[in-house]
């Protein structure tokens, strides 16, 4: 998903690209049915399914794929049938609260949510959703509280993600110390993440630590993935750390690349502390 993210973030910009990627974990996660008025209670893998969890994958993979198409009233239609066929598939409903957050709906986005993790309190993917939905709403203290509840199952493998969409949330929460150290931990995990590397750069030069700015930034506007975001913060940083040399090369890479961006707009007009 990181690639797909990275390409996104080359045109709509980081900020756009980062909630993008924070909204939404993993789809299929492969849990076995568990009985009835009860929750998961055991790591279970695909040879556990009964038939009837078998006859759900299928109708979900069907559903997941029509929702990354954007065909979202399918989607739905064929998350009716998953949850008819058994209505104790925390997936179907982690699926079933991705669209409704797609389409706006937060109270049923919530439900579904809340529903995935009643059945699965250890479906980390489904805690990741919840607590970025939380933090769409500005419900911080729970966002935070969803996101630690994702990390704490050892077997969850996207923690990079999951600090990221942590750091970010404590971030527009004004948590700057905190929103540093959950973007730094999501660095250190996946230092390749161009949208963990701009945010923190981007952090660190609002709250004036511009020579650890120059470090994230620098990584970032030397590899591929730069965009006009980037580059401009890194004039921005380069203009702090008077390294004008620095500013003249990034400006000439954004006026080639970007020429028709806000940010050679801002450029132009030397408008570097805005």
């Amino acid at each position: 998903m990181n690639m797909a993210m990275a390409a996104q973030g080359r045109t709509a910009g980081w900020m756009a690209a980062a909630a993008l990627a924070a909204a939404m974990s993993g789809l299929l996660t492969g849990c076995a049915a568990p009985p009835p008025h009860d929750v998961v209670s055991d790591v279970a893998s695909p040879s556990d399914d009964t038939d009837q969890r078998r006859r759900a994958r299928i109708r979900l993979e069907l559903a997941s794929s029509y929702y990354a198409e954007g065909k979202t009233e399918i989607a739905l239609d064929e998350l009716k049938q998953v949850i008819q066929t058994d209505p104790y598939y925390p997936d179907a409903y982690n699926l079933r609260g991705l669209i409704y957050m797609r389409l706006g709906d937060n109270r049923q986005a919530e439900e579904n949510f809340r529903r995935t993790l009643t059945l699965n309190p250890r479906d980390s993917d489904a805690a990741h959703n919840y607590g970025w939905l939380l933090c769409t709403t500005q419900r911080y203290p729970e966002s935070a509280r969803a996101f630690q509840q994702a990390l704490g199952n050892p077997l969850y493998g996207d923690r990079a993600k999951t600090h990221m969409a942590l750091g970010l949330c404590q971030a527009r929460a004004g948590q700057g110390a905190d929103a540093e150290a959950s973007l730094t931990r999501s660095y250190e995990l996946d230092p390749g993440n161009p949208i963990t590397g701009y945010n923190l750069a981007r952090l660190l030069y609002q709250r004036g630590e511009f020579p650890r700015a120059q470090f994230y930034i620098r990584r970032l506007n030397n590899s591929e993935l730069a965009n006009a975001e980037s580059l401009w913060l890194g004039i921005r940083v380069e203009n702090r750390m008077n390294d004008g040399a620095a500013m003249a090369q990034l400006s000439e890479v954004l006026r080639k690349r970007f020429p028709q961006s806000p940010e050679r707009t801002s450029l132009d007009r030397r408008a570097f502390d805005e």
